[in-house]
């Protein structure tokens, strides 16, 4: 009723509320058809009305399942007719309902089939398209009317459904599709719908294919035909065929008709067209199916194969819109030439890049600068310019065709073929692997790396899978040909690089799938136009000629612009070759284990490869690639970032020649994957391409002849070229195959271990024999060969495990091939260069391989022997004077002959290999002992062999050397009864060649030397003592007298050096290296058969004293080089000594007194400078033979180990021989001429050491031997002051010192501070000995001490590392042992003598004032704080006199004049100023004893000083000023009365210093007083004004001992120092009160009374100074006296006060008022 009223507001809510009801399925069945019939009637209201319509039957027709027949077809054609509203909100929505409603009315069909039919089923009759009728259900004949007037309505027929006139044909096209798309499984089990298709749909599909139809109707049927073909192939076959076939008829016919602009409708036909057989070739499962259904039919249409044709020629119909690719042609290449190249067949220019070029410049008739544009960047195919934004076919909405790219169809093309290829590959690849990698294995079988290609015949013939394989191989074994033109067409087009690395991966995946299917000669082309396009042939040829520009180019005219001249830039492959490159060795990696014969194209081809990428790498490939020119699609600038962002998985990122050699490595590397037989095929492959490759740099007419070798694979005459190279220009100068044949065999040395010799040994090692045999063939080549083939040989032995019969057949094959390499194939083969430099390295590799497992040989030794003894020359030996034998030899003087040398033949290529093959004979010989007897006697012979050799001296003599390992084998034999007169015979063959210890040459006569002592040590032990009597009188003596006789008649002979180690040697000085290992050798028999052989002997007292002289005139006549080794000899005879019994004492005796003898005689030799008493004749002066430092150690050594044989048997030596003994280290320590040089400033030198050594080994119990020993350590200690010198440098001429700039000293600096301590110890150990205090020992101590102590700054210089300096070292040493001597001597009284006290206390004094007075002039280049921690350490000497000196210097035993000298230092030692100073200033005391008498002293008269003289020069101060006043302090206590211990010799120190005290003090005050006078205003320095307080204040603080200064006036001091007679009264009252003060405690403030009522009187200001004095009285000692604080303690405690020159004066007065009693 709502609906009735027509109004649109209430229409609107009714249809709403209707919508409800409906959705509530309140609405009964009944009313459905009433409600139909109200919206038909309101279908005119608005189109909001009509909209609520549609949503209403879309709610009623879901809700009410059960609406079927008359009345759904109402609805849907309430539907049709809104749909076909001018509204387009309505008409798209009525579209979509439609649409909704279709796929409803089908989808009850599929709910219908599931229902289980309880009962019988309401069937009504449909009439079918073919007239028959057939029962169906409700629904499923719903769908067929609806489907059936669907097709009618596109073909424009009466509908038998629906009341509909007309409809778009595009719409009931869309819905056909919308039905197949989702319901084509219900057309397949409903034949009524299928007949549907086949009578009325495909009917009108092929029609709507054959007329040219809008664009609109062709896009909907192209869709609808891919529906087809994709889901009902099956069930319409014959349909199918002929979609198939017209699609690719009519292409063609496209094709043949279309002119060369290529129209808009062309284009969309075309395209559509593609379209369909794009979506067709997708489908790899539907590819298949036609193949089967059509193609593989013997009479069948040949479907498959005219499409991928017409694709075919598709893509190739317009290459001058496709353009050419220029990187395809490599880098650095110009084509431009190539114009004139003819058209030739289509057939063939696919497979050369130049024919392309010619191609596309003929078609496109283009002159030279169309060619130029041909190959810009505006042609080309991309994704980006030749692609649509949206698929043409998807554009339903579009009513006219959209403009279509020229290039779209092309690239339509090529996608076909790429889906087709990659179709092929994911089919394939995964059934493969299933089949031959992932197959059930049975036990023990290895996993399949390198699987083979698959065997048909062997595969499951009724399984589907294996089918569908056979379909493929047949599909590909038709179509390769036609797949192969197009795919090398498109790849050298102008293609974007995500086309071309697409169209490359289709490449890949083609041949992957040939080489699956074992399609061999399919797989064989693929592989060959791949390399083709990797490496072209042009490229590789013009890297021969070209040359590098001197200067960079840049191209200025038009030819250089169009690319006509030669390129400016070395010739590379390009990226694009590169990826091509890596799909090639990518797949030949895949396909590794079927490829078999194939092998040699694509190793030819990586080889070619390795060649261009690894020539020119010095050139700069990295630009190369930087400049190459770039695709269309790379070089528009209209590309986005975005886009750019999105090719990333295309760019060649990964793509440089580092990684493709890694990849093509990777290749060789996989050989190891690959099954026997693939790896037979492989190493034939590479062998056969080495042959080609070497024969081609051979002669042709040698190429098949090598010496005595044949190549192991055929090799061709005619060499066929993929690449070009021409070898003969390009002389290589190695192999390829050679080395990667090298490093394949080390990856599977298994195999030739353990597999059969015909599956990789035989061919590789005969081939790289044949190469080393080919005399044609380049050097470099073959000695590369020969370098692979060792390489080879040593790496099988080292993984050969021991497993019997394998390993004997492993070494035989081994030493077979090495054989070949060594041994000459016939003896007149020229030695060239080449010919022994291969033998050589066949030498060392049986050198390694007998170093790495020769002991473990399983096969018989003699073809090893014959390898070496093949290198020996038969060269004769012979001498042009003969020698007689070792037993003839004397010592007698005769005639010097120059012994002859050898004649040696000059070839020395033959004396390298004999070097080499001695040192695998050198290996046998140190496991000699697994040889057998006869394998021994072929060592021999070969060791025999080697010996002969007169050019080769250095392998003689260490053949001989060899010899031993023999010696030892052959007495390790001996030992067997049974086999000892078997090697008895052997050891005979040894001593043939003992004749050689004399021999001409050194190294020979140094091996037989070698060998004769070797052997006596072996059997030294199993001698009798004849035996040994004969060896020793009749070999060693001999042996040594004779090459003493050789060496001493050299050494005078003109021009023969004195020294050695200084110049060059002459030949003769080859004779010293004998001798001194003739002496070594002798030593070591001694020492070891001494006390159980010799010293048993009836002769030891004359073999012992031969010994000896031999010794001696060795050191004695000799060069000094030989003294070492004499001496070393006889200290080893020396120590072995020690291990005799008591039986032998008295020879042991007897023995080390001859060797003491002889050893001070050398040690003369030592004293005299290392001249000789010695000479060999009268008539020749004797040379100057310097001993080195070592013949020193050695000679202290012999002498120490004779002191410690004799101690055994007697106590220390007398004294006379120490004292001996003690010169002679003295003269060691001191020697002055030893040329070598050891420094000795931070550690003893070597001779330092042991000389210290020597004399710690005395025992110091004798009497005088602690006195001796201190003697002489005190001249050690002087040494550096007193005898340091430089190493001398010896003239050539001769032979005496030279002097040099550039010497090295010997500074004994290490020596004396290890001295210095070291006698302080020893003082401390015997001090208690009188001896040393009354021999003068003492005195020699101090006296060495006082030099350093002297020179004070001026000593040697430590090194950087010292710590303390020499004088600091001998200052400490001299405080401690002169502290405790003055101690001892007080104690010892009258037990030393007067004169000796005097001595010691003189030499004390003297020390003392080198200690106080030294030049400290370097202290001023320190800083404050060093010159400060040097005044601290000095305070030490001036708190020694304070504390331990002086309270024992008043012993009366000292003489009046060394105390007065130890005043005057003490007063020069405390002036302030040097002595440069003005005419004012008195020159201090002299402090010379030299001339001083015992009985004299000085004179006490005070200098009267003129107070008008004065000056007014600047002072220069002292160094130390501190150190000054610390003397003045010093002077000052000794004066004064301080102390109560000791009084007496307090006293007497005081009377006779105090004079010299007093002098001082008034040179200050009178000068001050004179210099005032005349400065008036103008002010002191610190340093006087400081100088004048000190000394008012210590003047007015001194107290003198009473009647102290009374005895230092009078005529003997020290006679009234203790006490002074009485007052003579009767002297007259002034001298009476002179000589009452002179008793008084200040009586020097009397004797100061003038100076200082002068400075009393000073009119003007006066010095002064803040001064502590003490508020508290001083300590009291425990005797009563006052505790006085030392010498250089700080003033501490107290108050402050201002003190100034006048007041302390004036105080001085005031005192000396009080002690005259005026105040």
């Amino acid at each position: 009723m709502g609906c009735a009223t027509k109004n649109a507001k209430v229409v609107a809510i009714s249809l709403g509320s209707l919508q409800r009801l409906i959705a509530l399925k309140v609405v009964p069945q009944s009313a459905v058809a009433l409600i139909v019939s109200t919206m038909n009637d309101i279908i005119n209201q608005g189109a909001d009305i009509e909209l609520r319509i549609l949503q209403t039957l879309v709610s009623l027709i879901t809700n009410f399942p059960s609406i079927h027949g008359k009345l759904l077809g109402e609805v849907l054609l309430l539907c049709f007719k809104l749909q076909d509203s001018r509204i387009a909100i309505v008409s798209s929505t009525a579209a979509a309902t439609l649409r909704q409603l279709v796929m409803f009315i089908f989808e009850k069909i599929v709910n219908e089939d599931r229902q289980d039919s309880n009962g019988a089923p309401e069937l009504s009759e449909a009439v079918l398209p073919d007239g028959s009728t057939k029962a169906l259900r409700p629904s499923a004949k719903d769908a067929f009317s609806v489907f059936e007037d669907l097709c009618l309505l596109a073909i424009s027929e009466r509908l038998n459904f629906l009341k509909l006139d007309s409809l778009h044909k595009t719409f009931a096209l869309e819905l056909i599709e919308c039905v197949l798309t989702n319901y084509h499984e219900l057309f397949r089990k409903h034949t009524e719908l299928l007949m549907l298709l086949q009578h009325h749909l495909c009917p009108l599909i092929l029609k709507s294919l054959s007329d040219r139809h809008d664009f609109p109707l062709t896009l909907r049927c192209t869709r609808v035909v891919f529906l087809i073909l994709k889901q009902f192939s099956f069930e319409l076959e014959a349909e199918a065929e002929a979609f198939l076939m017209i699609l690719s008829r009519m292409i063609s016919e496209d094709l043949d008709a279309s002119n060369p602009d290529h129209s808009g409708s062309y284009n969309e036909r075309v395209c559509f067209k593609l379209y369909a057989s794009k979506f067709t070739l997708i489908d790899a499962e539907l590819v298949r199916n036609i193949w089967y259904r059509y193609d593989a039919q013997q009479l069948g249409s040949k479907v498959f194969g005219s499409l991928i044709v017409t694709l075919k020629r598709l893509v190739t119909e317009k290459p001058a819109l496709l353009g050419v690719s220029t990187q395809i042609m490599g880098v650095g290449i110009s084509y431009a030439g190539d114009s004139t190249a003819s058209l030739g067949s289509n057939s063939n220019y696919s497979l050369d890049v130049g024919g392309v070029a010619g191609m596309v410049v003929t078609t496109a008739s283009a002159t030279m600068s169309g060619v130029v544009g041909t190959t810009g960047s505006g042609i080309g195919l991309s994704e980006q310019n030749s692609a649509m934004k949206l698929q043409c076919i998807d554009q339903l909405d579009k009513a006219d065709s959209p403009p279509i790219p020229e290039a779209y169809i092309y690239l339509l093309a090529v996608q076909c073929i790429v889906s087709l290829c990659e179709g092929f590959a994911s089919f394939t690849g995964p059934l493969y692997t299933s089949f031959m990698v992932q197959r059930p294995r049975a036990t023990g079988e290895p996993v399949i790396r390198a699987p083979t290609a698959l065997d048909f015949s062997t595969l499951p013939q009724d399984d589907p899978a294996t089918q569908q394989l056979i379909i493929v191989r047949s599909m590909v074994e038709h179509g390769w040909p036609v797949l192969l033109t197009a795919l090398a067409f498109i790849i050298s087009t102008n293609l974007s690089d995500e086309l071309f690395m697409d169209v490359l991966s289709s490449y890949q995946a083609l041949t992957n799938v040939a080489g699956m299917l074992a399609l061999s000669t399919a797989r064989d082309a693929l592989f060959n136009s791949l390399s083709k396009f990797a490496l072209p042939s042009r490229i590789v040829s013009s890297l021969e000629s070209y040359v590098e520009p001197p200067t960079p180019q840049t191209p200025t005219s038009f030819t250089d612009n169009l690319g006509l001249t030669a390129p400016i830039h070395a010739s590379g492959l390009s990226e694009r070759n590169l990826a091509c490159l890596k799909v090639l060795v990518s797949s030949a990696l895949f396909l590794a284990g079927s490829l078999g014969e194939s092998w040699y194209n694509i190793l030819e081809a990586v080889q070619n490869a390795d060649y261009v990428l690894n020539v020119k790498v010095s050139q700069g490939s990295t630009n190369r690639r930087m400049n190459t020119p770039m695709t269309s699609s790379r070089s528009d600038s209209a590309m986005s970032s975005t886009k750019q962002g999105e090719m990333a998985r295309h760019s060649f990122i990964d793509i440089d020649s580092g990684s493709m050699l890694a990849a093509m490595q990777r290749l060789f590397d996989a050989s190891k994957n690959l099954e026997d037989s693939a790896f037979q095929d492989f190493v034939t492959a590479l062998c056969k391409l080495s042959s080609e490759m070497v024969g081609m740099q051979s002669d042709g007419n040698m190429l098949m002849e090598s010496d005595g070798f044949s190549s192991s694979v055929p090799v061709s005459p005619h060499r066929r070229r993929v690449s070009g190279i021409h070898l003969p220009r390009t002389p290589r100068q190695s192999d390829f195959c050679v080395e990667r044949l090298g490093s394949v065999a080390m990856l599977n040395f298994h195999r030739l271990i353990y597999c059969a010799p015909e599956v990789a040994w035989n061919t590789t090692t005969n081939h790289l024999l044949w190469i080393i045999g080919l005399s044609s063939a380049p050097q470099s080549i073959r000695v590369q060969a020969a370098r692979v083939l060792d390489e080879i040989i040593i790496a099988v032995p080292r993984n050969l495990s021991s497993t019997g019969d394998l390993q004997a057949k492993v070494q035989r094959r081994i030493f077979d091939i090495l054989y070949k390499q060594i041994v000459p194939a016939s003896s007149d083969i020229p030695g060239t260069s080449t010919h022994i430099e291969l033998r050589r390295m066949g030498l060392e590799t049986l050198y390694q391989i007998l170093q790495a497992s020769g002991p473990t040989f399983v096969v018989e030794w003699v073809s090893v022997f014959e390898m070496l003894g093949s290198n020996c020359i038969p060269a004769a030996l012979f001498r042009r004077q003969s020698v007689d034998s070792i037993s003839t030899l004397s010592l007698q003087e005769t005639p010097c002959q120059k012994s002859l040398p050898l004649v040696y033949a000059d070839d020395c290529g033959y004396t390298a290999l004999v070097k080499i093959a001695f040192q695998s004979l050198k290996l046998i010989c140190d496991s000699v002992s697994v040889l057998s007897p006869e394998d021994l006697r072929l060592c021999i012979k070969t060791l025999g062999q080697f010996g002969r050799q007169a050019d080769t001296i250095i392998a003689r003599a260490a053949i001989e050397s060899l010899l031993w390992s023999v010696l030892g084998s052959i007495q390790a034999k001996q030992k067997d009864a049974e086999m000892e007169l078997e090697y008895s015979a052997l050891w005979m063959c040894l001593l043939e060649i003992l004749d050689l210890c004399t021999d001409a040459r050194h190294e020979v006569r140094v091996g037989a030397i070698q060998i004769l002592f070797h052997a006596m040590r072996l059997y030294g032990a199993t001698l009798t003592l004849n035996a040994w009597n004969d060896c020793i009188w009749k070999i060693i003596f001999p042996l040594l007298d004779a090459i003493s006789i050789k060496t001493r008649c050299s050494a005078f002979e003109p021009g023969a050096l004195l020294n050695s180690g200084l110049a060059a040697q002459s030949p003769e000085d080859v004779w010293d290296e004998s001798q001194s290992l003739a002496l070594q050798s002798i030593g070591s028999i001694i020492s070891e058969f001494l006390v159980i052989k010799i010293m048993h002997l009836d002769s030891f007292s004359k073999v012992w004293c031969t010994l000896v002289t031999h010794v001696h005139e060795t050191v004695s006549l000799d060069r000094r080089n030989l003294s070492l080794p004499a001496l070393l000899c006889l200290g080893k005879a020396v120590k072995a000594l020690s291990g005799s019994d008591a039986s032998l004492q008295a020879k042991v005796s007897e023995a080390w007194e001859c060797v003491w003898k002889a050893c001070s005689d050398m040690g003369g030799m030592v004293l005299l400078g290392g001249r000789s008493q010695l000479s060999l004749s009268t008539n020749r002066t004797q040379p100057y033979r310097a001993f080195t430092q070592e013949s020193l150690v050695a000679l202290v050594d012999v002498i120490r180990s004779t002191r410690s044989i004799s101690l055994t048997q007697t106590n220390e030596w007398p004294l006379q021989r120490l004292s001996r003994l003690m010169e002679i280290l003295k003269g060691v320590v001191t020697y002055p001429n030893s040329t070598d040089y050891y420094p000795d400033v931070d550690d003893l030198s070597p001779v330092q050491v042991v000389v210290l050594n020597a004399i710690a080994d005395i025992s110091l119990t004798g009497p005088g031997v602690p006195s001796l020993i201190l003697r002489y350590l005190s001249e050690f200690s002087t040494l550096p002051f007193l005898t340091a010198f430089h190493t001398p440098i010896l003239s050539p001429a001769l032979g005496t010192p030279i002097t040099a700039p550039s010497q090295k000293q010997n500074t004994y600096i290490a020596l004396s501070k290890k001295v210095m301590s070291l006698i302080v110890e020893l003082y401390m150990r015997f001090k208690d000995e009188l001896e040393i205090y009354e021999d003068g020992t003492l005195e020699a101590v101090f006296s060495a001490y006082s030099i350093p102590i002297k020179l004070k700054y001026e000593c040697p210089a430590l090194s950087k590392f010292g710590k303390d300096p020499l004088w600091k070292t001998a200052t400490t040493s001299f405080l401690c042992i002169v502290t405790d001597s003055v101690r001892r001597m007080a104690a010892f009284g009258d037990r030393i003598s007067d004169t000796q006290v005097e001595s010691i206390w003189r030499q004390i004094i003297e020390v003392f004032r080198g200690g106080i007075l030294a030049d400290c002039t370097a202290i001023e280049g320190l800083s404050l704080e060093d010159q400060e921690v040097e005044e601290s350490f000095d305070l030490s000497l001036i708190s020694s006199l304070e504390i331990d000196l002086v309270p024992h210097l008043g012993d009366t035993r000292v003489p009046d004049h060394l105390i007065t000298q130890l005043a005057k230092i003490l007063h020069k030692g405390s002036q302030l100023y040097k002595s440069s100073m003005g005419p004012s200033r008195p020159d201090s005391p002299s402090t010379d004893t030299a001339n001083v008498s015992d009985d004299s002293r000085d004179s006490h008269d005070f200098e009267r000083v003129d107070l008008n003289i004065g000056s007014t020069t600047p002072e220069v101060l002292v160094p130390r000023e501190r150190f000054s006043f610390w003397c003045f302090d010093l002077l000052f206590l000794i004066c004064s009365n301080v102390t109560s211990d000791q009084e007496s010799s307090r006293k007497r120190v005081a009377a006779l210093c105090l004079p010299t005290l007093l002098d001082r003090c008034k040179i200050t005050m009178v000068s001050y007083v004179a210099d005032e006078a005349l400065r008036g205003h103008l002010p002191f320095t610190r340093a006087r004004e400081d100088e004048l307080l000190y000394v008012l204040r210590k003047v007015l603080d001194l107290r003198l001992w009473s009647g102290n200064l009374w005895a230092a006036l009078s005529e003997s001091p020290s006679k009234f120092s203790i006490s002074q007679p009485a007052v003579d009264v009767t002297l007259s009252p002034s001298a009476l009160i002179a000589d009452v003060v002179k008793r008084s405690p200040v009586a020097h403030l009397f004797y100061f009374y003038s100076v200082l009522c002068d400075i009393a009187s000073i009119p003007r200001k006066t010095p002064s100074a803040w001064v502590f004095t003490n508020s508290s009285p001083p300590e009291k000692e425990a005797g009563g006296s006052f505790l006085q604080p030392h010498i250089g303690a700080l003033e501490e405690g107290g108050d402050v006060m201002e003190v100034d020159a006048r007041t302390l004066a004036r105080k001085a007065l005031q005192v000396l008022g009080k002690e005259m009693g005026a105040i």
